[in-house]
């Protein structure tokens, strides 16, 4: 009856377009009032505070302040100067140049919406001027944004960290290799699409000064990322204190040394972290409480149960386990959904031997998939947003990336050497 009133009330909520949050703080208080166990409504109350009572949360609110620093202080706009340098000639250049982009400012700010806001802020006007169909440009930045959540650093995976208990820096050199064969099969199709429909670069071949300049003019821009990964993995900062490091460098970069973080810019960087972190902490203080009921009345051992009874094939097992999060990343957000079912399938995800680490890139890609499907799909509201375009025109676009998301997911959780080469170094 406890487990019924949960998730029938979770369910309820959502389809009420309750904010994700609430849904779960009011059907996890539901399911305590029903329950005949020991939780009583100040575990709710207590699971609120102690969620976020922890140094590797910290990480998140620092990351998130960092990426609107960056968007605001001109380290976007400078990496993507350096890019279109370099590839902007070739064929679908402008499109290859997003790619790269996305990657690059996704190695800074952990986020796949800021990435697509940051992104497509500049680079959307410009393609459209010169040719590209509009479903074909929000469709890439939409999809290119969710590479956000896989390059390291990523803010999903500090929150699968938290709920499974599994190293964080672990996770991020998990996540290179695959958010860099994401971003190459997608620059293979941009130029794919881009040579069949004969739309060609900007035609203008750089002199050695003029790459040097764009290179010059973006060195603080270029220099993050080594400062912050390098710190990590050399040892000197831990994943927090990384996003502390990555939020100063964002501010001083801007303000200092770009000088084009005002302080009205920087107040609104700020206001926008806010409400972004807010949102972020009452949902997992929320989904805390909600996990502890599953774990109390040992869902769990019930969901692992049913799977094994199914069948015993790992990789069935796997494929099952895929189509479920791509199902969930359709109607969840990404923090509630690894909150809720990381500690649900790691169980099962032990059971046919994949390491914590596979299993959580393959969670995060297949919600990172979530991205850009609708109905929820985040990147695709962001995309319709900057752009002052219905959500039909992406959607008459996302079908070509959804395949290529798919067929790398499918490479991830079959060959675990993908994710697991350099953590295992």
């Amino acid at each position: 009856m406890t487990v019924t009133i949960l998730f029938a009330s979770l369910a309820l909520l959502l389809i009420l377009n309750v904010p994700v949050g609430i849904a779960l703080g009011f059907s996890a208080m539901m399911a305590i009032i029903a329950s005949s166990t020991s939780l009583t409504l100040i575990s709710l109350i207590q699971s609120l505070v102690t969620s976020c009572d922890s140094f590797p949360i910290l990480a998140i609110p620092m990351f998130i302040l960092a990426g609107d620093l960056m968007s605001a202080g001109g380290v976007s706009s400078r990496i993507l100067n350096v890019c279109n340098v370099f590839f902007g000639r070739v064929t679908g250049g402008l499109a290859i140049v997003t790619v790269l982009v996305c990657m690059f400012f996704a190695a800074v700010s952990g986020s796949g919406p800021a990435t697509v806001a940051a992104v497509g802020t500049m680079v959307i006007p410009t393609m459209l001027r010169q040719g590209y169909s509009k479903q074909f440009v929000l469709a890439l930045v939409a999809t290119a944004g969710s590479i956000g959540v896989i390059i390291p650093p990523s803010i999903p995976m500090v929150i699968f960290g938290v709920a499974t208990e599994t190293s964080v820096t672990q996770l991020f050199m998990g996540g290179f290799i695959p958010g860099i064969m994401i971003g190459l099969t997608l620059i293979a199709y941009c130029y794919y699409h881009c040579k069949k429909r004969n739309i060609g670069g900007n035609g203008e071949k750089p002199t050695k000064k003029q790459a040097l300049h764009a290179i010059y003019d973006a060195k603080w821009a270029l220099i993050n990322p080594i400062i912050i990964l390098g710190g990590i993995y050399a040892g000197i900062f831990t994943p927090t204190e990384a996003a502390s490091v990555a939020a100063i460098y964002a501010f001083v970069c801007g303000f200092f040394f770009h000088r084009e973080l005002s302080i009205i810019k920087f107040l609104k960087a700020v206001a926008t972290s806010c409400s972004t972190t807010a949102t972020t902490m009452v949902i997992l203080g929320c989904a805390s409480a909600f996990t502890k009921i599953i774990m109390v009345e040992q869902i769990p051992a019930l969901i692992t149960n049913g799977f094994l009874s199914l069948t015993s094939n790992g990789v069935v097992l796997l494929i099952l386990i895929n189509i479920l999060l791509l199902i969930v990343g359709c109607f969840m957000d990404t923090t509630p959904a690894i909150l809720v079912l990381a500690p649900i399938l790691m169980p099962i995800a032990k059971t046919i031997g994949l390491d914590p680490v596979h299993f959580g890139l393959i969670m995060v890609v297949n919600l990172a998939i979530g991205f850009t499907t609708p109905p929820l799909g985040i990147n695709l509201f962001v995309a319709s947003r900057i752009s002052n375009s219905p959500m039909e025109v992406i959607l008459k676009g996302i079908v070509p990336f959804l395949i290529i998301m798919i067929i790398n997911l499918l490479i991830i959780s079959f060959i675990p050497q993908v994710v697991m080469f350099l953590p295992n170094l």
